[in-house]
């Protein structure tokens, strides 16, 4: 099989969708099949025998200068007018901009493509794919309602409920597109649940495939550090919670000698930073970004104990990630976390999402009980083994690629026969 697999964007330190198209396709590829990916950037890691068709954007977002104005010189068609106007006007235009340049590329490279995959971007441009003579399958981790709904519950005043209601302006495309796609993968079935109430879609049209773990991710082999605590999250979102864990930490610190490591790269004088300050913590906490695979790991499994303090997650790869590490956790009741480390107390505890003390309460905790530290460290580890494997995901994905052909086929065949 043939397979255009879109992203806008998609390198793996933005986050779970880089991750989700690098080891998808190379298991794709490992299946027999062949695999290209159109990206805008930043552009990905791809493993060898993927291809790669770079979609370049204006790159407006990134470092060190994002938000910046292109020079007229780069502004190359209507299409980066329309982004340059966008971004200036406080929206996030990159789904629907990368939507119209890439089935441009498609319209003319139709006949190189049994069918094409798209990792989330759901423009409204794509929705062309399939008068293209494709059939279209589209991935939706979570509905980014959801980040909406609390960046405007933690939002001060109106014009930063403005900002963010513009900025997520994107989400009513997405909505409206999702309710006309042929079938949508989605990792678990509480984002399935959320796709369709948020969005309205017809649930039969949704099929949970969860997601894997790259093999890479194993249990130490060095002591772990003794009163080290990790968390992997982008630090000023705050659908990821940092903010719960930053308290809690504090409090821990006045009774304990405990370090706090974030994998994340917070904005310079941001909340996450300005909350540091305030609670006294700053030599306490240290972030560290742009890891290798193997340093990755290696720092995952450096931890007495992570924590996922998010107060939604459509799966949660590092929660995965951390437990294939053999990482005892603590983790909020909240998305679909529950459904990735199984019942409380099997490999994880669960605390609610937002509750400084409660969150306290279970780090300190697991920090005084080594040996049920061990125990949920091998859990983990089990349950990933059984569940969480790219290779089994890339098959059901091929399963889903098989039914939306044979679906495309035959509407294909009901339209010619309605029109003899």
């Amino acid at each position: 099989m043939r397979i255009a697999l879109l992203s806008y964007r998609s390198k793996p330190h933005v986050g779970g969708q880089g991750v989700y198209v690098r080891h998808l396709s190379r298991e794709l590829v490992r299946l027999g099949h062949t695999v290209e990916v159109f990206s805008g950037q930043p552009y990905p890691d791809l493993d060898e025998g993927v291809g790669l068709t770079k979609v370049p954007s204006l790159d407006l977002y990134a470092e060190p200068d994002p938000f910046h104005n292109p020079r007229l010189s780069e502004l190359r068609d209507l299409t980066d007018v329309e982004e340059w106007l966008r971004m200036r006007t406080g929206a996030f235009p990159e789904p629907l901009t990368f939507s119209r340049r890439v089935v441009k590329l498609l319209a003319a490279r139709r006949d190189e493509f049994d069918l094409v995959h798209d990792n989330q971007t759901l423009g409204t441009p794509l929705l062309r794919i399939e008068e293209l003579g494709l059939p279209l399958i589209t991935t939706i981790h979570h509905p980014i309602s959801f980040d909406r709904r609390i960046e405007l519950a933690s939002a001060e005043g109106w014009k930063r409920r403005f900002g963010v209601r513009r900025w997520y302006s994107f989400v009513g495309m997405q909505a409206k597109v999702a309710r006309r796609l042929r079938r949508i993968l989605t990792p678990s079935e509480t984002s399935k649940r959320d796709i369709v109430t948020e969005f309205g879609v017809d649930p039969a049209r949704v099929t949970p495939i969860l997601l894997g773990v790259a093999p890479g991710f194993v249990p130490p082999t060095e002591p772990r550090v003794p009163g080290r605590i990790l968390a992997m999250a982008s630090a000023d979102a705050p659908l990821k919670g940092i903010g719960t864990l930053l308290e809690a930490f504090a409090k821990l610190r006045t009774e304990r000698d405990v370090e706090l490591v974030l994998v994340s790269r917070p904005k310079p004088g941001g909340i996450t930073e300005q909350l540091i300050d305030q609670l006294g913590i700053a030599g306490h906490v240290r972030f560290v970004h742009g890891l290798s695979d193997d340093e990755l790991v290696a720092l995952m499994g450096s931890a007495e104990v992570a924590c996922v303090p998010s107060l939604y997650e459509g799966f949660s790869l590092p929660t995965a990630e951390l437990m294939a590490c053999a990482t005892p956790l603590v983790v909020s009741r909240a998305g679909a976390i529950p459904e990735v480390v199984g019942p409380d107390g099997l490999c994880a505890d669960l605390v609610t999402p937002g509750d400084v003390g409660e969150l306290e309460q279970a780090l300190e905790a697991l920090l005084d009980d080594p040996e049920r530290r061990q125990r949920y460290g091998a859990a983990g580890r089990a349950r990933v083994e059984e569940l969480f494997s790219w290779h089994a995901v890339a098959e059901q994905v091929v399963a889903a690629y098989v039914d939306v052909l044979a679906d495309f086929a035959a509407d294909n065949t009901k339209e010619k026969n309605a029109h003899r």
